[in-house]
């Protein structure tokens, strides 16, 4: 029977055919070893010349790394090593003999690596990373179902910004308009709680920005979210469960993904409520005491984050910051109105942001001297506005980058390796 590398544990002793690729390859006489990868796992399928007949040994031989093969054989247990399982080969076959693959065991640079990401995505940590990306996509859905949330799919083609359009990828619609790529579904899933009352969304945005730092992509993916009837508080305990729950996950589905990774797991285990919380004005006192030169009313920048996140083992809870620095639509803090009622999430270990949220502005003139105060276009909005016209209510929501969450989950430097085909200031291909 055709069977899955993942199952292994419980076959032992059984007949199975593994069809997948040979990623290395090695024999000497008598014995030949064939490293397989069938997507679902690794195990190493062992050729006895004597134990074959001609055919599957002339197969055996003249595999090359990245062949695709078929190998049947029975399921063992590793002589040596606890848990990994391997095949004693019974019979093989040569379904496509690979030419001399262009990735090598030489060290590569990361221009050549993502001129081959095609080839690249092979890699057993790039495998990984895809793998503990999927779980925490899983995961989300698992926890987002049960906590009420509908799952509304909200449009990429906009006719406006969520802030402003000066970081948006500009089209021509049909000659007759101008529309953009989307940077957000908030305002869309804001529209949506007036009908299912928790919803949330997945899928790509966009953002024009000309940055090339190892936080940035210029296409990735969002998850939004958005309630009703949820304040600024009680948003704070949405992330932090969801969040928790996310990491617990991967840390139980993913431990051989995680050990290819050599990820350290005990900063991981550490990621449980209550996170730490601090304003924004105690998080620029702590910067600089620590060494950075920000200022009252600045916004974190990327090294203010990395500094504050390697201090600490918990994520962190900024708060509350200037409303000079933040978008139009994030409701004012009652007991302080230069500020809003927000909370920017940072990841430990010097990850920083991973999560932006915020209670949302419900009334209809405040929300409306808002946009005049950004200088944004009113018909572009009043849609937006309508909102607050028909049974207005408090709410909030958030949004994480999953490019961003994989990254640090997964204890990987660059956010460029966590989606399968980065696009970049300077990358379009393949």
């Amino acid at each position: 029977m055709n069977a899955f590398i993942e199952k292994f544990s419980d076959l032992v002793g059984q007949t199975v055919t593994v069809q997948g690729w040979a990623y290395n390859v090695r024999s000497s006489g008598s014995i030949a070893f064939l490293q397989l990868r069938d997507g679902s796992g690794f195990v190493q399928a062992v050729i006895v010349k004597n134990a074959v007949d001609e055919a599957s040994w002339n197969a055996a031989v003249e595999t090359t790394i990245e062949s695709a093969v078929r190998v049947t054989g029975t399921v063992s247990k590793h002589p040596k090593q606890e848990g990994v399982y391997e095949l004693q080969a019974v019979s093989v076959e040569l379904v496509h003999k690979s030419e001399e693959f262009p990735i090598g065991k030489k060290e590569h640079g990361p221009d050549f690596l993502l001129d081959v990401r095609h080839l690249w995505l092979r890699a057993p940590a790039q495998w990984a990373i895809q793998k503990v990306r999927n779980e925490i996509i899983h995961a989300t859905y698992d926890w987002m179902r049960d906590h009420g949330f509908c799952k509304i799919d909200s449009p990429i083609f906009t006719p406006s910004a969520c802030e402003g359009t000066t970081e948006l990828f500009e089209i021509d619609y049909f000659g007759e308009r101008k529309a953009y790529l989307s940077q957000s579904g908030q305002l869309y899933l804001e529209a949506a709680i007036g009908s299912v009352g928790r919803c949330f969304d997945f899928g790509p945005v966009f953002r024009a920005e000309k940055s090339k730092t190892r936080r940035h992509l210029i296409e990735f993916w969002m998850m939004d979210a958005e309630a009703a009837f949820v304040d600024h508080e009680q948003n704070l305990k949405i992330q932090e469960e969801l969040v928790c729950f996310i990491v617990e996950r991967v840390l139980k589905n993913c431990q051989p993904e995680l050990k290819i990774l050599e990820r350290d797991q005990e900063p991981l285990k550490k990621v449980q409520a209550p996170f730490i919380r601090m304003t924004h004005a105690d998080a620029i006192k702590w910067l600089r005491e620590h060494g950075s030169d920000i200022g009252d009313m600045d916004d974190l920048g990327a090294d203010d984050e990395t500094l504050l996140t390697k201090a600490h083992d918990k994520p962190i809870f900024v708060e509350k910051y200037p409303a000079a620095v933040k978008a139009f639509y994030m409701k004012r803090d009652p007991s302080d109105p230069t500020r809003v009622l927000n909370a920017d999430l940072l990841a430990p270990e010097g990850y920083g942001e991973v999560i932006g949220g915020s209670q949302r502005e419900d009334s209809y003139d405040m929300l409306l001297e808002r946009i005049r105060e950004h200088k944004l276009p009113e018909k572009d909005f009043q849609w937006y506005l309508d909102l607050r016209k028909y049974g207005s209510v408090p709410h909030s929501g958030f949004g994480y980058g999953l490019e961003r969450l994989t990254t640090w989950i997964c204890g990987i430097h660059h956010v460029r390796e966590t989606i399968p085909f980065p696009r970049l200031l300077n990358r379009l291909e393949p």
